[in-house]
């Protein structure tokens, strides 16, 4: 049977924007009644809980970005969030490795660039130096992160939705049911439908990730982008070799693809994955190599931003292709920093799927996207850094929801 239950502001995505999203607007106005839809039975169960787990340090990010801006606040309110409630994570630092000279300026680049976005502790080292903090990387040079870490993210998202109905027990968290459309009742209220159910609700916010285009065609937005997914494949180190790594390895990366390219992160669990790599998959919510969607593939393939974005980089696509299908290559790629890995120091790991909004042109649309179309708010882009920016944008979606949902 339907609710008639009203509530104020309903949230489709139950991942870790999502759910920081509830809770900051909870906690500034309690007596709101908010409800957030999970389509999948646990919430995190997509980018979220399956990202490196890295509290990032906003080193990369341009200056004056919504990323860079979120994601140094949003770094110091996690860890906080963290050591209020307990949720496992660890400031261990990290180090940033140039293993040939033609990497330096770019290294110098990224250095002035954490200068400018206030990544507090961050110096330039020497080889010396790289070797005492992780001493089987080989570089010539480096950066030394202290305020990067490892969380928890999954236990951050559900603690985040458990403080929501602790703040406003008449607010709800529903799992396992998918939001499927949207009509407006009257001039105060929508009606929102699900697999399972119907609820009406006076505003919507919606945070669907890889989704995320498609909800927002549905809610009438004019999107000339599209959301392509890039599966990220990882391996962890055996036994034998997890003591090669201390905590956090990246490489310097290449300036023209917008990702951070293959690194080495200690996880809370103690694990030490390598990874990922960046495949365009043909299933946007496809964690399998060979996993295909004739939708999400006839959304891809038939998108001109797709093929421009692959002509531009016809030899980067070919090289994650192969290296996703070559354990070999994959440990080629590990080697460059840590050369005394071999295959028996990896095994196949898990994977995940990261949402990135692509313009016609081609053009990944790399800062946060957040628009505002009638009586709702649509996260369009929210790429790494979003979950360790979690908590600022929540915050940010709150101001945005205070002035154009009148709140009060």
């Amino acid at each position: 049977m339907p609710t008639q239950e009203t509530y104020d502001i309903t949230i489709v995505g139950g991942g870790i924007v999502g759910a920081a999203t509830a809770y900051k607007i909870q906690l500034k106005y309690p007596s709101l009644k908010i409800l957030l839809i999970e389509k999948e039975p646990r919430l995190a169960d997509h980018q979220t809980g399956n990202n490196s787990g890295v509290i990032h340090s906003g080193l990369y990010y341009k200056p004056g970005s919504a990323k860079a801006k979120t994601c140094v606040d949003g770094r110091k309110q996690l860890v906080a969030f963290a050591q209020k409630y307990n949720i496992k994570h660890d400031v261990c630092g990290k180090v940033v490795v140039a293993v040939d000279e033609s990497e330096l300026d770019y290294m110098d680049k990224i250095f002035e660039n954490g200068l400018a976005n206030n990544t507090e502790g961050i110096e330039k080292i020497n080889a010396k130096r790289l070797k005492e903090i992780e001493p089987h990387v080989e570089g010539i040079a480096g950066i030394w992160v202290p305020c990067t870490g490892i969380i928890d993210f999954r236990a951050a998202t559900e603690k985040m939705a458990e403080l929501v109905t602790e703040i406003q027990p008449k607010s709800k968290i529903v799992l396992g049911e998918e939001v499927l459309s949207y009509d407006k009742n009257d001039a105060t209220t929508t009606k929102v439908n699900t697999s399972k159910n119907s609820y009406i609700t006076k505003y919507m916010i919606f945070c669907g990730g890889l989704q995320a285009d498609r909800l927002a065609k549905k809610d009438g937005v004019d999107l000339k982008e599209k959301v392509v997914g890039f599966r990220g494949d990882y391996y962890e180190l055996t036994e034998q070799a997890k003591h090669k790594v201390k905590n956090l390895i990246y490489p310097i990366p290449n300036p023209k693809f917008p990702f951070l390219g293959v690194h080495f992160t200690r996880m809370v669990n103690g694990e030490i994955e390598c990874g990922p790599n960046a495949v365009m998959t043909f299933k946007r919510e496809g964690y399998g190599k060979t996993d295909f969607s004739l939708k999400d593939t006839w959304d891809a393939l038939t998108y001109s931003g797709t093929w421009r974005l692959l002509f531009k980089n016809p030899m980067f696509a070919l090289d994650e292709y192969r290296r996703a299908f070559s354990k070999k290559l994959f440990l080629k790629t590990l080697q460059r920093m840590i050369p005394s890995l071999t295959m028996d120091d990896i095994k196949p790991g898990r994977a995940g799927v990261r949402a990135m909004l692509l313009s016609q042109d081609g053009d990944t649309r790399d800062d946060f996207r957040i628009e505002y179309k009638n009586k709702s708010i649509h996260v369009l882009n929210a790429p790494s850094p979003a979950a360790t920016a979690c908590l600022s944008i929540g915050d940010e979606i709150c101001n945005m929801a205070t002035t154009h949902f009148k709140l009060s």
